[in-house]
């Protein structure tokens, strides 16, 4: 089979409109608390086994292209799978919708930092949400690992070193992914004529608070290009890109201090949606409003162009025998790279023995009660955080 001959073949149609994947985005984007990590094991849990809008095929390229292309993992996913049956206008509509409710939330919590200084409550709502995140994310490690390696022994020793190596580095490393990808590649489907010759190319008040009048544009390019440096040469999700952050927030242009970086990391690890939205929160400390507009635009823009230009390749040439291997290569080492990532969290977030429990329960529960909504988990253990912070750090 040529490529040509697979160019003809047409995606099934979609079981689902356009307005209903954008209103599934935000409200993933309203209620999705743990990262990026358990941010793409609901969206596999919902549109590919639930739904099934999503081919179980479409997911794993979806995947694969957000495991390769630098950026925040979950966004990139969600505009990937937005393009799927809609094409740019999926892919956008899925985007901004997945991303604006946690926009919206840390610029109002930036307000409200500083006008009363600091986010102390936010420290014992975190104390309980981020023990439950550990529950949440080691579930969903779970539920991928066994639908997608199952007993394939490559596949497993993949996912073995990429989890070593998620836990040894603390970081994902984009060469553990394309170096799987390739070893898949030729072991099991090894390239003819590289795909017949085909070529390919990539190609305070309201008033004051949106004033423009008053804005320094100089930092505000400062933002746009650091941010935007961020979005397009960062590779790794999530936690990945703090030391990146840290290293020209606080000590190149001196922003934030080292307290103040702390708690906008905070932030968005007790706000749901994207944990990058803490370039919003950012950006709203350095320069207002503006500042976050600029900070988040500038972050999310790179990795919405790096999924959708390469997507069309994804969908044209992704049924060969040798991207099937690739993909499953890369595949196996993006959920090791998810199953360390619960080691790595976990030793930011499990720190006594409250913690640990929070965990475990939270384990415990989704086990037994499948169907029940994570908000709600969210929800207790925040509450719980409330209450035994307090007690736990006297």
């Amino acid at each position: 089979m040529t490529p040509s001959h697979i160019t003809t073949i047409a995606p099934p149609p979609a079981t689902y409109s356009l307005w209903q994947i954008v209103r599934y985005m935000m409200g993933l984007g309203t209620w999705g608390f743990g990262g990026p990590v358990a941010l793409v094991g609901y969206m596999y849990r919902d549109l590919v086994e639930r739904r099934q809008w999503i081919s179980e095929s479409d997911y794993k390229e979806g995947l694969a292209l957000a495991q390769l292309m630098p950026g925040p993992l979950a966004a990139q996913l969600a505009i990937y799978l937005g393009y799927v049956h809609y094409r740019v206008a999926g892919a956008t509509l899925a985007g901004i919708a997945f991303v604006l409710p946690s926009f919206v939330m840390v610029v109002a919590l930036g307000a409200a930092y500083q006008a009363f200084g600091g986010i102390g409550w936010m420290q014992a709502v975190f104390y309980g949400v981020g023990a439950c995140v550990i529950g949440i994310i080691a579930m969903s490690a779970y539920k991928l690992t066994t639908k997608n390696i199952g007993k394939d022994k490559l596949l497993w020793a993949i996912f073995g070193v990429s989890g070593a190596v998620t836990v040894i580095t603390r970081s994902e490393i984009v060469w553990v992914f394309l170096g799987a990808g390739v070893l898949v590649w030729l072991l099991r489907a090894p390239p003819k004529g590289w795909f017949g010759g085909a070529k390919y190319s990539f190609a305070a008040p309201i008033a004051a608070f949106f004033a423009i009048d008053a804005l320094d544009w100089s930092v505000l390019g400062q933002i746009a290009a650091f941010f935007a440096y961020a979005g397009s040469f960062v590779f790794g999700s999530g936690l990945a890109i703090v030391p990146f952050l840290y290293g020209g927030v606080v000590q190149e242009y001196h922003w934030l201090n080292d307290r103040q970086f702390v708690d906008a990391v905070a932030v968005a690890m007790i706000t749901p949606g994207p944990v990058v939205i803490t370039t919003g929160f950012i950006g709203f400390l350095v320069s207002g409003f503006w500042g976050a507009v600029v900070a988040a635009a500038a972050t999310f823009v790179p990795c919405y162009l790096l999924t959708i230009l390469p997507a069309p390749y994804f969908k044209q040439y992704g049924k060969l025998p040798g991207v099937i291997a690739f993909v499953d290569g890369v595949t196996a080492a993006a959920i090791g790279a998810i199953a360390g990532a619960v080691i790595v969290i976990g030793q930011r977030s499990i720190t006594d023995l409250a913690t640990a429990a929070l965990a475990l329960v939270t384990v415990a529960v989704l086990w037994r009660f499948k169907k029940l909504p994570e908000p709600i988990v969210v929800a207790v253990a925040a509450l719980a955080g409330l209450l035994l912070h307090p007690l736990m750090t006297r």
